[in-house]
């Protein structure tokens, strides 16, 4: 579908800076746009009027473009999102109140320069994962009509997708912000729980819930994630950005990352879905991935408790008044999905927690020596007919893959990964670790480049590559001496969760030796007489750097060691002035071939 701009930010920047565009322009034209859409899409509840985007125009006035990091930015709001001034529904009319003041993402959002359009259609309460469950009216697919758009973020998704807004704003409890960024060729970013302030969001699950961001790019993502990843207090599960993911932490893979992949797959009969996993499976592989098979029981086990356990009843906690008060006023398949909870007691809720724990124990051993899991965002697509026959069952066959995530504290962002042979986008999702935001993102970033998918109007994406290199909450570490696997000093590592990497060597150009203690080597630099030396890269959480560091007695500390393939790690160096009385040992190739000499 052909589009009035090119929307994506660093794009639209420029033309602002080189005076092509200005905001008033783009925003008349794509209200307009959105306007004579709507009607076949339902994609807004609530434009804009011209009167009530002036202030966000006027405030850019004689503003240089360079200034703000989101100058004119067009971006969307899921009507379960608060504007200030603009009523907020989360699809429901009779729930419908007049924001007071901006959500806190918003309010950020617009403080950068961004400008907000409009709020958009979702299924009611945020509760569904196809998009058709709202009085305002069915989403569609952006590309196919006789499928969905997904859900609950439907709208949003579809701002993005037919080039209405460079960026818009989900929400994902279960599913909400990958399902429909699948379904439309985009990312979608969930970003870790309490990452992005849910302040002045409607709740679905308190608990759970993660604000999202849909996008043609993961780079795009990775871009709003380090800009507004800040501690709110207005927020009580907000939670601090650790300094490992920040922007930073967004570059170019290093080859060997190991990516879990389910030993059992559920693609509900669909051999083409099933090809174009394996094909996104083959891609990570060539970008030098290394695919380790996983069970993938707990994980599914936890996504059952979304909906058979109590967190329903988190949900009622916000819609059972009105059901209670106007049952009318809230869709039958929102009472239906909401129907246990006034029987769910507190004895209930506990098991269910407790039950949960185990599961998270569980699932996080499995990721303990994995970068990510790669896994399909749903089994396989479902039609507008299906979800009509059956509306919770194939709702339901939506979220197979994406219920647990949240449950068990863990980042994900969906990344596109071709078309289906009806053009319907399809798509995959990586997941990892909280606070592993950033590194999940430069892994979508390397796929969309590798595959050379078209972005949402048919545009390409752009040659650059990240200049930095990608890394994530654990640190690569070099070791050489007492701290290799089985010597005397190695439990300093595993007690800090350290995990052996691989055995290799430095570059051929370090010099060994044995201090004057005879318990520890010193590894030096020599551009002209140095050899390769045996070592270890482990890989050390971040949060227990500080105390491994603080730990390693002068004349040793950590510094950048360069591998034989030409990678610069952390790892233990020496200062010069420790080799008073040392030996040099560099012709015996390493720290433990020296002790086996005995010498």
């Amino acid at each position: 579908m052909m589009q009035p701009f090119d929307l994506r930010l660093d794009v639209l920047a420029q033309a602002y800076r080189d005076g092509h565009l200005t905001p008033r322009d783009v925003i008349a034209t794509l209200r307009a746009r959105a306007l004579a859409l709507n009607p076949e899409f339902n994609t807004f509840i609530y434009l804009l009027s011209e009167a009530e985007l002036e202030p966000y125009l006027a405030a850019l006035d004689n503003v240089p473009p360079q200034s703000l990091p989101l100058y004119g930015v067009p971006f969307a709001i899921k009507d379960n999102i608060d504007l200030a001034g603009i009523p907020t529904t989360a699809a429901c009319p009779a729930f419908a109140s007049t924001a007071e003041q901006d959500a806190t993402i918003v309010a950020q959002l617009i403080a950068l320069g961004a400008v907000p359009l409009g709020k958009t259609n979702l299924d009611q309460f945020a509760t569904g994962l196809n998009g058709t469950r709202s009085p305002y009216g069915a989403c569609r697919n952006s590309v196919h009509a006789d499928y969905p758009a997904g859900g609950s973020s439907a709208g949003s998704a579809l701002a993005v997708a037919l080039g209405l807004a460079s960026f818009a704003l989900g929400t994902d409890t279960a599913g909400s912000g990958r399902v429909p960024a699948s379904l439309n060729n985009l990312v979608g970013l969930k970003a870790t729980k309490g990452l992005i302030s849910t302040a002045g969001v409607v709740p679905a699950c308190r608990t759970l819930d993660c604000v999202t961001f849909f996008t043609a790019t993961a780079a795009e993502a990775s871009r709003l994630l380090a800009l507004t990843a800040v501690k709110d207090a207005r927020d009580a599960y907000s939670r601090s950005n650790p300094a490992w993911n920040g922007a930073q932490a967004f570059g170019t893979l290093q080859p060997g990352f190991r990516f879990g992949v389910p030993a059992t797959l559920e693609f509900l009969g669909c051999a083409e879905s099933e090809a174009l996993f394996y094909a996104a499976k083959a891609r990570l592989e060539s970008l030098g991935g290394v695919p380790v098979t996983l069970d993938f029981t707990p994980f599914l086990a936890a996504a059952r408790l979304l909906y058979e356990g109590p967190w329903v009843a988190e949900r009622y906690h916000v819609v059972g008044p009105l059901i209670e008060k106007q049952p009318d006023a809230v869709l039958p398949v929102i009472k239906a999905v909401l129907s246990k909870a006034p029987a769910t007691d507190a004895v209930t809720t506990f098991d269910a927690q407790y039950r949960l724990q185990a599961y998270k124990a569980q699932c996080d051993a499995l990721l303990t020596d994995l970068d990510c899991v790669l896994t399909p965002t749903y089994p396989r697509p479902v039609t507008l007919a299906e979800l009509a026959d059956e509306p919770v069952k194939r709702n339901a066959d939506l979220g197979y893959y994406t219920n647990f995530m949240n449950l068990l504290d863990y980042a994900a962002v969906a990344v596109p990964n071709g078309m289906m042979t009806n053009g319907l986008p399809s798509g995959v999702t990586l997941f990892g670790r909280a606070f592993t935001d950033q590194y999940l993102l430069s892994l979508a970033d390397a796929m969309q480049r590798n595959a050379s998918l078209a972005l949402p109007g048919g545009r390409k994406m752009a040659a650059a590559v990240p200049a930095t290199v990608a890394s994530h909450d654990r640190l690569a570490l070099v070791v050489c001496g007492a701290h290799l696997d089985g010597l005397a000093l190695n439990g300093q590592l595993r007690q800090r969760g350290a995990t052996l990497l691989s055995a290799t060597r430095s570059a051929p150009r370090y010099r060994l030796y044995a201090l004057a203690d005879g318990k520890r080597p010193g590894m030096v630099r020599d551009e002209q007489q140095g050899a390769a030396i045996a070592v270890e890269v482990w890989e050390l959480p971040h949060s227990e750097v500080g105390s491994f560091l603080a730990g390693i007695p002068a004349p040793l500390g950590l510094g950048k060691v360069e591998l034989e393939d030409g990678r610069w790690l952390s790892g233990f160096i020496c200062e010069n002035y420790g080799l008073q009385g040392a030996q040099e040992i560099t012709s015996y190739g390493g720290w433990r071939a020296w002790l086996a000499s005995g010498l």
